[in-house]
């Protein structure tokens, strides 16, 4: 079968580092089973982000409203609130896929030891957009950026890439 004649050769996509963030975690809150799977809330405690261009903290009242869906993948669905060292606010928001293999699950649902589980031999997965109205930051309004996320003690990382 040939190509189609309308496809183009293009780059391929290419990151720069943005940040690193560190997401502190209150208790979940387990809502429970609906029809799509098991909802959870993991609120945002707070944290802190630091990157090349852009650090400060994140800010508690935000969270991933998670489901769990009935074949164990993890759909993330998050807003967080983040203050810039120099004061000014960013939203970020994210979607995600969090693949956990059967036979670490038991390991990663321990609190007190899921953190130490090998990012590796799980998928985690962002896509964070920013939105804000300080003009030094606009240009995240603009940006696309994929993440990969790991268990900390406390809470969650990522390490957040910018598409260029």
């Amino acid at each position: 079968m040939a190509a189609d004649a309308r496809l183009k050769d293009i780059d391929e996509i290419r990151t720069i580092h943005l940040f690193d963030i560190a997401v502190d975690l209150n208790p979940r809150l387990d809502i429970g089973p609906g029809p799509l799977g098991r909802r959870v809330l993991f609120g945002s405690a707070g944290g802190t982000f630091e990157g090349p261009r852009l650090r400060g903290e994140v800010l508690p009242g935000g969270g991933d409203w998670t489901l769990f869906r009935p074949d164990g993948v993890m759909t993330l669905d998050v807003r967080l609130t983040l203050r810039t060292y120099d004061g000014d606010l960013l939203h970020m928001t994210y979607g995600g896929r969090w693949v956990t293999p059967p036979e670490l699950r038991a390991d990663m649902a321990d609190p007190a030891s899921r953190h130490d589980v090998d990012p590796a031999c799980y998928y985690f997965r962002t896509n964070p957009l920013f939105e804000t109205g300080v003009k030094r930051y606009a240009w995240l309004n603009d940006v696309v950026c994929v993440g990969s996320g790991y268990l900390i003690e406390g809470g969650i990382a990522y390490k957040i890439s910018q598409v260029v």
